[in-house]
């Protein structure tokens, strides 16, 4: 390994995250290389000063002076949490706790110390509960909608060139090393919710030298790893419905800070294809997996 492939390492070799076959790599490097270890000695000060840093407690009363530098309650009452004042109809109160918060008022029902205003400012209350409770769950689902569906816009695309050239650079682009597909395939299981499809392109150009787990969109994704002469190409293996609509049919690849990429959609997989090579690669790779689906 080189100082450019060391260095973003160095952080996960001090924080003990590196593989062993990685970090035996990294302390090979070091035992050679004044300036990388001038470089780790910082990094493992740092991380000793960080470790070091004394915890500062929250005073006991910030707690009270941010209640009562809270401003007044609805409709009059008193918001101040701790104190006994006095409320129309109800005497002398002693606020404590949730009833001391300003909660909104709905016919009858004032916060929850008004579910003791009688049976229709409970159901008020509760209606008016039940329906927070029905945004507060469409909220959740729509926003667990947008984490299972990364856009595919140019931020998605940044993603995709990022992962494979964070790939190439670490020298950690295979997690399975391996030309038979049926080795590759059994691999991805267990690691992920869905089987992507493996195939060896060797006699198209196009030969299977393994594969690896990434993060992409927020999403863990199988990752098939092909060679084109001298360039890798990576496959990114999507299930049906994530990563967004396929590009349209005969659609040529893009270009993005001088990667190419493909997008398509075949077998029931969504399909991303990024390399250093020309978009003529692409072009015969994702020609080649089509035809080998297609007669699958």
């Amino acid at each position: 390994m080189n100082c450019d492939e060391v260095r973003p390492l160095i952080d996960a070799s001090v924080d003990r995250e590196l593989s062993a076959a990685d970090e035996r790599r990294v302390r090979e490097h070091l035992s050679g290389c004044a300036q990388c270890q001038r470089d780790a000695r910082a990094v493992q000060a740092m991380s000793k000063t960080v470790k070091s840093a004394d915890y500062h407690r929250a005073p006991a009363g910030l707690g009270a002076r941010i209640v009562a530098a809270l401003p007044p309650g609805v409709a009059g009452h008193d918001t101040r949490a701790g104190e006994t004042v006095e409320q129309p109809g109800r005497g002398r109160v002693h606020k404590t706790g949730w009833s001391a918060w300003p909660w909104p008022r709905f016919g009858g029902f004032s916060g929850f110390g008004g579910f003791g205003s009688g049976a229709g400012g409970r159901a008020a209350g509760f209606s008016w509960l039940a329906g927070a409770l029905l945004v507060l769950c469409a909220l959740g689902f729509a926003a667990a909608l947008n984490l299972r569906r990364p856009a595919t816009g140019g931020e998605f695309v940044n993603e995709l060139v990022a992962s494979h050239v964070r790939a190439q650079i670490s020298g950690r682009d295979l997690d399975v090393i391996s030309t038979d597909k049926h080795t590759v395939k059994p691999w991805f299981n267990g690691k992920i919710d869905y089987a992507p499809p493996v195939e060896d392109l060797a006699a198209e150009g196009f030969p299977l030298v393994g594969g690896r787990l990434d993060y992409v969109g927020r999403e863990r994704v199988a990752v098939l790893v092909y060679h084109y002469r001298k360039h890798v190409i990576d496959l990114y293996v999507f299930p049906p419905g994530e990563a967004g609509p396929a590009a349209a049919a005969g659609s040529p690849p893009r270009i993005s800070e001088g990667y190419a990429l493909a997008h398509w959609q075949a077998g029931g997989m969504t399909w991303w294809a990024v390399t250093d090579a020309g978009p003529e690669a692409l072009t015969g790779l994702r020609a080649a997996l089509d035809a080998r689906l297609g007669g699958a």
